[in-house]
């Protein structure tokens, strides 16, 4: 290694330390590649790490034996490798923030005759197009309730109908598809909509009346869900009483920790009010880098598609990259972005309403200890990361048909279900399905980036199989395998009873029934197992209904059968050319399928 670090390039790149192992500890970027990766040694009178550094970057270098490097055109251009390397890898050292998030917004076209307001989390091609939000949570029901309150066009195909539909007669819209409401007396409605998106009061006032009509006509079940969402629409912005009436629109990121736990809180600020709040928290290791945090979460917020982003963007620390990485979201986005930090005035009112709310959210975070469970995880099967973002894969046949694989995600105590993901496999047997789907999730990672552990329904080989497949691509993940207990031959689930084995690459562990860590793994494992059992359900039943359909037509079991040994699905079969068919079975089976 220390040949390879005298004979760099002065060129901008990305440098890479490995352990003995191979596996990736750090991911960096430098201006000058030669430079930087000499800054971290010491080469006399022996070549030692630099005990300059933090005791973080001191650790990994000890541990280094390997280091490799990517030469870029430019420092933007490592910034991006650099940041898309982290998620992919996920490097032991680096600060690992969770995924991306592309928050959504709700736009209304007024280009059109009569607009309609919809959901949206990327920029939607043309004219007189006017965003709101962005909406971390709750865009679903604001749009669902200004339907509600507004007799707006209901649908999109509404207007396509040129008659009026149910909507007319229930009194949500006023039939504009039989010209019993003019533009002008349209636009009103929409204008009076779009002021309640901004004052969401007028939102609220009326859904408490109706609340109080369902009361009363004892239509309870319909008033708690208006009471719940009224509260939805209530918590959708941040009431301060700062007076940023004059405050341009921005966006103000703040990031602080304690210990080895980090919290990103980022407020939304549109026409001199925040409009919207969000938070993540993250682990790292010993020592946050501040620099490698902001351009993360940067990066991860700000892209291409994102609709809305303002010129401005408050931060709550200086850092290293903070020019850089000015120019590469404004080359980015195609439009002059301003990051900087605050001293005075009301720009830092706002950073310091961030810090302000980023300081409670950690200070309630240790008072709940959440993560109780992750830790004693962490310690007994010795991870090497807390385990706060878990997938787990399942798959399910029968005899061979309708196979299917499963994965679910468990993120900070809760099911992420925006990242369960179902799979129709190809493999017959156990160890080829799980093979197929491990792949295709690792071929997701640059989309969906890796969590810290996976959580296998299955033996010592199927975790084999994973780790041999993460090795090739680089990528560490802590992998265990849960084995279910068998009675007759048959698995046996009984909650609280099920002597389940789990496998790490390290041991083997017969734990209690009732010992909470196996609980916490078998509850992983089976929300994984009802995933894929539903999906194979749902595939088996279509396979049916069109195997009797088929049936009907005077096709016998064997051939449909052969047909689907043959082609697979039921699509491909459709797709075939009667010549295909006939080459499988007969002259006349293929007439029949095609007619």
């Amino acid at each position: 290694m220390q040949q390879i670090i005298k004979t760099l390039p002065s060129h901008a790149g990305v440098y890479q330390y490995f352990d003995n192992e191979g596996k990736i500890l750090y991911v960096g970027k430098a201006k000058n590649l030669k430079n930087r990766v000499k800054s971290y040694w010491k080469f006399v009178p022996d070549f030692t790490p630099n005990y300059a550094l933090n005791p973080r970057i001191i650790k990994m270098l000890k541990e280094a034996t390997v280091l490799e490097y990517i030469v870029v055109n430019s420092e933007e251009d490592a910034l991006i490798l650099e940041n898309s390397l982290i998620k992919q890898l996920k490097p032991k050292y680096n600060v690992l923030l969770r995924d991306d998030k592309t928050y959504p917004y709700i736009c209304i076209d007024e280009s059109q005759d009569f607009p309609r307001f919809e959901i949206t989390r990327k920029i939607i091609k043309g004219k007189n197009i006017t965003y709101y939000g962005p909406f971390p949570s709750g865009a679903k029901i604001l749009l669902d309730t200004l339907y509600e309150t507004y007799p707006l066009i209901q649908k999109k195909n509404c207007l396509k109908g040129k008659k009026a539909c149910l909507f007319h007669q229930i009194g949500k819209c006023l039939a504009p598809c039989e010209g019993k409401i003019s533009k002008n007396e349209y636009n009103k409605i929409v204008t009076k909509a779009k002021e309640s998106i901004i004052k969401k009061e007028n939102l609220i006032s009326a859904m408490q009346e109706r609340m109080l009509t369902l009361a009363t006509n004892e239509r309870f079940e319909e008033a708690a869900k208006l009471r719940d969402d009224c509260k939805v629409i209530e918590s959708l912005a941040i009431y301060s009483t700062l007076d940023i009436a004059k405050l341009q629109d921005c966006d103000a990121i703040a990031i602080l920790n304690e210990v080895s736990k980090g919290i990103i809180v980022k407020l939304f600020i549109r026409n001199g009010k925040v409009v919207s709040s969000d938070y993540d928290f993250f682990r790292f290791d010993d020592f946050l880098d501040l620099n490698e945090a902001y351009t993360g979460a940067i990066l991860n917020l700000y892209k291409p598609t994102t609709p809305d982003i303002p010129s401005t963007i408050l931060v709550a620390h200086d850092f290293e990259d903070i020019e850089n990485l000015s120019k590469l979201i404004s080359k980015i986005i195609d439009k002059k972005i301003n990051i900087v930090k605050p001293q005075m005035g009301y720009k830092k009112n706002i950073i310091d309403l961030a810090i302000t709310n980023a300081k409670e959210l950690l200070s309630q975070k240790s008072k709940i200890q959440k993560d109780e469970i992750e830790l004693k995880i962490q310690s007994l099967f010795e991870l090497k990361e807390l385990p706060i973002n878990i997938e787990i894969f399942d798959n399910s046949h029968h005899q061979g048909d309708a196979t299917v694989g499963a994965m679910v995600s468990w993120q900070e105590n809760e099911w992420e279900k925006t990242k369960f993901r179902r799979f129709i496999l190809e493999a017959k047997d156990e160890y080829g399905q799980m093979k197929e789907l491990i792949t295709r999730r690792i071929e997701n990672f640059s989309e969906i980036p890796p969590p810290n552990l996976w959580v296998l329904d299955g033996g010592m080989a199927l975790l084999n199989l994973a780790k041999e497949l993460l090795k090739e691509s680089a990528v560490n993940i802590d992998v265990i395998a849960i084995s279910k207990e068998k009675i007759d031959s048959k698995a046996h689930r009984a909650k609280g009873s099920a002597k389940d084995i789990i496998y790490t690459s390290y041991d083997k562990f017969n734990l209690l029934p009732t010992d909470e860590r196996l609980q916490f793994v078998q509850k992983l494992r089976d929300e994984a197992h009802r995933f894929a059992i539903s999906f194979h359900r749902q595939k088996k039943n279509k396979l049916m209904l069109q195997s009797k359909i088929l049936q009907k037509k005077g096709i016998g079991q064997a051939t449909i059968k052969k047909l689907l040994n043959h082609f697979g699905t039921f699509e491909a079969i459709n797709k075939a050319t009667q010549k295909e068919i006939e080459s499988i079975t007969s002259a006349n089976i293929s007439k029949i399928l095609k007619n």
